[in-house]
């Protein structure tokens, strides 16, 4: 299985580790050569620096005969745009597109772009965390 995960920043980089640890075939695309270090000294796959945007960046990525985009850049625009243009005008179906604003990865979601949203995920746990904190009942006022 081969896979692409456009920006290689924290959670970039660690998709792409944990999908090569699992014996993927990866390629990390990062506009900034430096992003590379993220990966670590070991890293086997591949690496293409140059913009997700670019077709000819994905080209060289592989994207023409690959089975997953990861899309992780740090901006929602750049991600949904680079999404449509791997699901779209590749076919690549298992493109999946980080969004950090939830109305707009709902408004994407809805129209078949597989999105993840942290923001929403946060939200939940964060929720759900104070709905099972033990909260004491106030204590009862002492008349003096």
């Amino acid at each position: 299985m081969k896979a692409i995960v456009i920006g290689c920043g924290r959670v970039g980089s660690t998709v792409a580790k944990r999908l090569a640890s699992e014996g993927w075939e990866v390629t990390a695309v990062d506009e900034k050569e430096s992003a590379l270090s993220r990966l670590g000294e070991d890293w086997s796959g591949g690496f293409v620096v140059g913009h997700g945007m670019d077709t000819n960046v994905l080209r060289e990525a592989g994207i023409e005969d690959t089975d997953a985009v990861v899309v992780s850049t740090d901006g929602d625009n750049t991600n949904i745009v680079i999404g449509q243009v791997t699901q779209k005008r590749f076919g690549i179906e298992c493109t999946i597109v980080r969004i950090l604003d939830p109305a707009r990865a709902d408004f994407y979601a809805q129209r078949g772009l597989r999105t993840v949203c942290p923001t929403s995920t946060a939200i939940d746990v964060l929720t759900e965390a104070v709905r099972s904190c033990e909260i004491p009942t106030p204590r009862e006022e002492v008349k003096a």
